[in-house]
């Protein structure tokens, strides 16, 4: 089963165990690879490590908080937190003067991702991105090999350098946090449509109440009327005192 459908997209922390670490060949050079990388992030300076964080196709990138953090899927929480410090004290807007405001953005780029890896819940679905990318590299590589040999044709393909399947790794673990970022904003638009629909009925539902009582309370008005007319009408008529009838008005005739 896919990562992207066993669990619900990051956010709410939970309390799961992290299982442990695999010991394949692709969990050693994806590790190793991010050991490399950790190794040459250390001495970049406090504008490299900005411009690291915000360039151009970041917002893909740093949905992997391993990568935004340079540490190992491995590493223990103590050690993550340690190294969240260190780099958010180094792009810190305060020691950054001149540059507050993309000092700011990287900032909180670290702390979002800190806050995920902080999470057991969370970290645990991030290494099972990791996991599940290096599954399906290695499925495809099995798969290209097991072509090339039906064809007769030299089976050796691109991932057999070690830079080459960390890269393989690289990209599949961002397609897949990709995956899951979308799957994200999907719900969380559905939630907001279902949430602005229930709204629209809810109003909907009290203006029918609000002209339903309205025009039940003009009814009443309206019948009381009725009967009050009719009333005073039949009590008018009950009183009226005959009169008789009244004799034809006698005309003189004239003389000639």
């Amino acid at each position: 089963m896919s990562v992207i459908s066993k669990f619900p997209p990051l956010g709410t922390c939970c309390r799961y165990v992290l299982p442990s670490i695999g010991k394949s060949a692709n969990h050693r050079i994806y590790f190793r690879g991010l050991k490399d990388t950790e190794h040459r992030d250390a001495v970049l300076t406090p504008k490299q490590q900005i411009d690291r964080l915000l360039r151009p196709g970041s917002s893909y990138a740093n949905l992997n908080p391993f990568e935004v953090l340079h540490v190992d899927p491995k590493t223990p929480l103590e050690d993550i937190k340690k190294k969240f410090r260190r780099m958010s004290i180094l792009v810190h807007p305060d020691k950054n003067q001149g540059d507050e405001d993309r000092a700011q953005k990287a900032f909180d780029e670290l702390t979002k991702a800190w806050r995920v890896l902080e999470c057991e819940d969370t970290r645990k679905r991030c290494y099972d991105v990791v996991e599940e990318a290096e599954a399906i590299v290695a499925k495809r590589v099995e798969e290209r090999k097991k072509q090339l040999k039906r064809e007769g044709k030299d089976q050796k393909v691109d991932e057999d350098d070690s830079e080459k399947l960390k890269r393989a790794v690289y990209v599949q673990t961002m397609k897949l946090f990709a995956d899951m970022e979308r799957k994200r904003r999907q719900l969380e638009t559905r939630d907001m449509e279902e949430r602005k629909r229930k709204r629209e009925t809810e109003i909907d539902e009290e203006e029918k109440r609000k002209t339903d009582k309205e025009w039940q309370k003009n009814f009443e008005e309206s019948r009381v009327n009725r009967v009050n007319s009719w009333k005073d009408f039949q009590k008018g008529k009950g009183t009226k005192k005959f009169k008789g009838l009244k004799p034809p008005r006698h005309k003189a005739e004239a003389r000639e």
